[in-house]
């Protein structure tokens, strides 16, 4: 018996020592932390600033409104293409600032690039409220154009359409999220700019009173313009309660709390749901509400408790109400078209979740059995440790981190060459070469988290592939948060 025993302590020791090889310091994670804002300045579009610190990027859409007598200069290009879509930027913006809301005590040095990349985002979403009464200006760019061309935005000749959602051609679901992005935001900057905290404030009413009264869903307003890109698939009262939901918290207004208690049941309170990302933000909702009722026992909001338990029961294996499919080697799978964005999304939602049980000493319920806020935080763990390249093909998802990470990723600025290594005009039809090109990107997109592997763990370093290699910005925003949890742990 003496050689089986040998051999299971030999292979305990590799088996610690594997482990360990693979483990993640807080100066990992602080270092994922810094690219992932960075990866932000990527995205940018309009006149960029002296401070800007990725070089290979130039000056882009210094016109964008002009046509259209308003100014849109500004706001980010939501992934790998040139068109500035509003749906997906404002829950970005959300996003960004909820992560500082939550997590912002453990970014230290990175709190001022965090609030840079917030309101270079916010500067936008005020532009585009304001500009013309009973209007919010939706979307800069044709999509289907622009994806007819592969060009660096700086060389940009594509149709600068701009299209606006109104009273007579209203858009609930992406005003609403104008609402909560600007609100959330508010909240971040109440004490260190309280005059632009109040603007961010008194729009996020406006936009949000826009989008109650004026129902409908800026897929039927915009159709082929925003579908199938960014359609509202989940329709637009999940985006009514959410708004009202940050504007709760932001206002502290008894007026949104009733608004909530009338609303809820006709805006998805009553059904449990298992996804949250651009289009859907059922989940997050009952996430963000579940705190009152954790710290102040409103009990309105009880029912937000039990529904986020559900939710995070779906996604701990072994709880009853487990639903959620993983990969082999343990991501969370939910599609097959840039599934890390769900990834993310989740992982914020369980650290989120973890803190206001933790703060107030609950738990969550799964049937007979209940899961910690301990149970939480190591399953957000494992999918922060995967994307980072703790997983069976030792990739790093996030380029620029790790020793191996994509080198193909579909995004246009960082595939051409730069206009400071390639000063001449490279037009539409000529930037196709750099697409299809074997070779790496020659501008290191650094930071961006891309779509990620399949059901198999497998993935494809195809700049073509753009359902795994393309990157974006509302893959990053909740990362944000989540790298500044675990880069705060000692």
């Amino acid at each position: 018996m003496a050689a089986p025993i040998t051999m299971l302590i030999l292979c305990t020791s590799f088996l610690s020592l594997s482990l360990l090889s693979t483990a993640f310091t807080s100066r990992d994670y602080a270092d994922a932390l810094e690219k992932s804002i960075l990866f932000f300045e990527g995205q940018r579009s309009g006149p960029l600033p002296s401070n800007q610190r990725l070089k290979w990027r130039g000056n882009s859409g210094l016109s964008d409104g002009a046509s259209y007598h308003v100014d849109l200069v500004g706001g980010y290009y939501d992934a790998g293409d040139n068109v500035k879509f509003g749906l997906p930027m404002a829950f970005t913006t959300t996003m960004l600032a909820w992560s500082v809301i939550e997590f912002g005590g453990s970014m230290h040095s990175q709190i001022g690039n965090a609030n840079t990349a917030l309101r270079w985002a916010t500067d936008y979403l005020l532009k585009a409220a304001t500009a013309t009464p009973d209007s919010l200006y939706v979307q800069v760019g044709d999509p289907n154009m622009d994806h007819k061309c592969w060009e660096r935005p700086e060389d940009m000749d594509t149709p600068r359409n701009v299209y606006k959602v109104s009273a007579q051609n209203p858009g609930s679901d992406v005003a609403a999220e104008t609402a909560a992005a600007l609100a959330a935001a508010s909240i971040v900057f109440k004490d260190s700019d309280p005059s632009y905290s109040a603007k961010l404030l008194q729009t996020a009413k406006n936009v949000f009173d826009f989008a109650d009264k004026y129902r409908g869903s800026y897929s039927d307003s915009l159709n082929s313009v925003v579908c199938p890109f960014y359609c509202s698939y989940s329709g637009y009262q999940d985006e009514l309660l959410w708004g009202a939901s940050w504007m709760h918290r932001a206002t502290q207004d008894s007026s949104y709390l009733s608004y909530i208690q009338s609303n809820g049941h006709t805006m998805g309170s009553d059904n449990d749901d298992f996804s949250f990302s651009w289009d859907d933000k059922r989940a997050g909702t009952k996430v963000l509400l579940s705190k009152d009722f954790l710290e102040k026992s409103t009990s309105e909001f009880q029912l937000y408790k039990s529904h986020s338990d559900n939710y995070i029961c779906s996604l701990i294996p072994g709880s009853s109400g487990f639903q959620a499919q993983y990969t082999p080697g343990g991501l969370l799978y939910k599609a097959s078209e840039s599934n890390l964005q769900y990834v993310t999304t989740t992982t914020f939602l369980l650290l989120t979740y973890a803190k206001y049980l933790s703060t107030n000493g609950g738990v969550v319920t799964c049937g007979t059995s209940t899961v910690t806020a301990e149970s939480l935080i190591a399953q957000a763990k494992k999918q922060v440790d995967y994307i980072l390249g703790d997983n069976p093909a030792k990739m790093s998802y996030m380029v620029g981190f790790g020793e191996r990470y994509p080198q193909h990723v579909h995004h246009r600025g960082s595939s051409v060459p730069s206009i400071k290594a390639h000063p001449d005009r490279i037009n539409c039809n000529n930037g196709f070469q750099y697409l299809y090109a074997n070779s790496p990107n020659p501008n290191v997109l650094a930071g961006a988290v891309i779509g990620g592997p399949d059901s198999k763990d497998n993935f494809a370093d195809d700049r073509n592939n753009y359902q795994q290699s393309e990157p974006a910005t509302y893959i990053n925003a909740p990362f944000v948060g989540a790298l500044a949890f675990f880069s705060g742990k000692a």
